[in-house]
C-alpha cells in the first residue's frame, strides 16, 4: 500500500468508533487526522448479528470521517467482539529439518502450524495464534529459536477462535462499504496497542475493556499474551439494574448513571432529583443508586478474578489493571478495581499520542490504528503483497 493512512474501526454494541491516522514522515510518530462516533446497529453483545444494518452505520460513519478529514477511507483495521471469542492453549512438535540441526524460520512456521492443528467445534475457526514459548530438545522458555541447534522443536501457543457466521457478517458488512480490511483484531486485544507499553507487558499487566454489553480481558506477561476472556456483562447491565431498582425507564436510568453514578458511597443528600422528559421531577436515593452500581460492578470484577485465578495470576501482575472502554468512565472505578482485585489500577490513555482524545471509549479504535501503522513500518513490498494475497483468499470464503 502506497499511502500510510489507516482507519481503525471499532465495532461495539452501543456505538461504532473510527479513528484515522497516519505516520509522520519527519519522526515516525502518529498523527491523528480525524475521530468520529456513530450509534451502532446490527450488533448484539459485541457480535454482528445483522450485517446489513451494520453496513448502513459503517457507511454513514465512513462518510462523516471522510468529510471531516478530506481523505478517502479505503483501508481499515477492524475488531471482532462478542463472547464467541475464545482462547485455547495448544502444543505443537516437529523435527528440525536441516541436516546440521540449525533451526530455520521454516521450522518455526511448521511448529506453529502443528500447534494450530486441533479439533474445533462446528462453525469455529482460528483467528490468530500467539506463541508463548518454544522448547528446543526439552529446554523450555525459548523466545527466539531461529539459529539455535537441536533435533526437536516444540511450541506452546494461545489460539484465538471465533464463530464463523459472525466473522462472515462482519467482513461482508465492512467490505460492502468499499473498505478493504487490513487486519481483523479480537476486541480484547484492540486497546492493548494504544493503552499499554512494552514494559507493562513484560512485567505483567491485565487490560480490562468495559464496553456496553460485554467486558474484555487480556493478560500479558514477559511481552506475550497469556490469557484472553470475554464476559457477557458491561456498563449497560448497570443501566438495566438502575432502571429496575429505581423503577424508571431505560433512557432516564442511563442519564442517572452518567450524572450521579459513582463507586463512592454517598454521604450527602438523602435524595436527588432529575428532570423527566415530561418536565416533572424524578426523585431517588443516592445511597440506593450506589448499592445498585456497586453490586453489578462487583460482579464484573468477580468474573475477572475468576479468570486470573484460573491462570494463577491473582494479585501477581506488577503493572496491575489498565481500564479502557466507555464503562471505564464510571467515577472511582479505578479505586474499586484496586480494592476488589488487590492490584494497582489506572485509567488507560493513548500512549505516545499527545494530541489524542482522552476519552477511554476511543482507545480501541486508536489501538486498531496503531496496529495498522505498525504493520506499515515492518512490512516490505514482498510481505505486503503476501498479506494482501492471504486476506483476499480468506475473504473469498465469505463472499458469494
Amino acid at each position: 500500500m502506497k499511502s500510510q493512512i489507516i482507519a481503525g474501526l471499532d465495532i461495539g454494541s452501543h456505538s461504532l468508533k473510527m479513528v484515522v491516522a497516519q505516520k509522520k514522515e519527519e519522526n515516525g510518530g502518529v498523527e491523528i487526522l480525524g475521530v468520529a462516533q456513530e450509534p451502532s446497529s446490527g450488533v448484539r453483545r459485541g457480535a454482528v448479528v445483522n450485517g446489513e444494518e451494520l453496513a448502513l452505520r459503517v457507511l454513514s460513519l465512513k462518510q462523516r470521517v471522510e468529510n471531516l478529514t478530506a481523505k478517502k477511507i479505503s483501508h481499515a483495521v477492524v475488531n471482532i467482539g462478542g463472547s464467541h471469542i475464545t482462547s485455547t492453549a495448544s502444543h505443537g512438535i516437529v523435527a528440525v529439518s536441516r541436516a546440521d540441526h540449525q533451526i530455520s524460520p521454516e521450522d518455526v512456521e511448521r511448529v506453529l502450524a502443528a500447534a494450530q492443528t486441533f479439533s474445533l467445534p462446528s462453525n469455529k475457526e482460528i483467528l490468530e495464534a500467539f506463541p508463548q514459548q518454544f522448547s528446543v530438545d526439552g529446554e523450555q522458555g525459548v523466545k527466539e529459536p531461529v539459529g539455535m541447534k537441536g533435533v526437536r522443536l516444540e511450541a506452546d501457543v494461545i489460539a484465538i477462535c471465533a464463530f464463523s457466521p459472525y466473522l462472515k457478517n462482519l467482513t461482508e458488512a465492512v467490505l460492502s462499504c468499499d473498505v478493504e480490511i487490513e487486519d481483523i483484531v479480537p476486541s480484547p486485544l484492540a486497546c492493548s496497542f494504544s493503552a499499554l507499553v512494552n514494559q507493562q507487558k513484560e512485567l505483567g499487566v491485565a487490560l480490562l475493556d468495559v464496553g456496553a454489553q460485554t467486558t474484555n480481558l487480556a493478560v500479558f506477561e514477559e511481552g506475550d499474551l497469556v490469557h484472553l476472556a470475554v464476559f457477557p456483562v458491561g456498563s449497560e447491565s448497570i443501566t438495566n439494574d438502575i432502571a429496575i431498582g429505581l423503577r424508571t425507564e431505560h433512557d432516564l436510568a442511563e442519564r442517572i448513571k452518567k450524572e450521579f453514578g459513582t463507586l463512592g458511597a454517598s454521604r450527602g443528600k438523602r435524595q436527588e432529583k432529575i428532570d423527566n422528559p415530561d418536565g416533572s421531577l424524578f426523585a431517588f436515593s443516592p445511597k440506593l443508586l450506589f448499592h445498585i452500581v456497586e453490586a453489578r460492578t462487583k460482579e464484573i470484577f468477580q468474573f475477572v478474578q475468576k479468570e486470573l485465578k484460573k491462570i494463577e495470576r491473582t494479585g501477581k501482575l506488577p503493572s496491575g489493571i489498565v481500564l479502557a472502554g466507555g464503562g471505564a468512565k464510571l467515577p472511582r472505578l479505578d479505586e474499586f478495581a484496586k480494592k476488589e482485585l488487590k492490584l494497582p489500577s489506572r485509567l488507560g490513555t493513548a500512549q505516545g499520542v499527545s494530541t489524542f482524545e482522552t476519552d477511554p471509549v476511543f482507545l480501541g479504535a486508536m489501538g486498531l490504528c496503531m496496529k495498522g501503522l505498525e504493520g506499515f513500518s515492518e512490512r516490505t513490498p514482498l510481505e505486503e503483497s503476501e498479506i494482501l494475497r492471504k486476506f483476499k483468499k480468506f475473504f473469498k470464503v465469505f463472499i458469494p
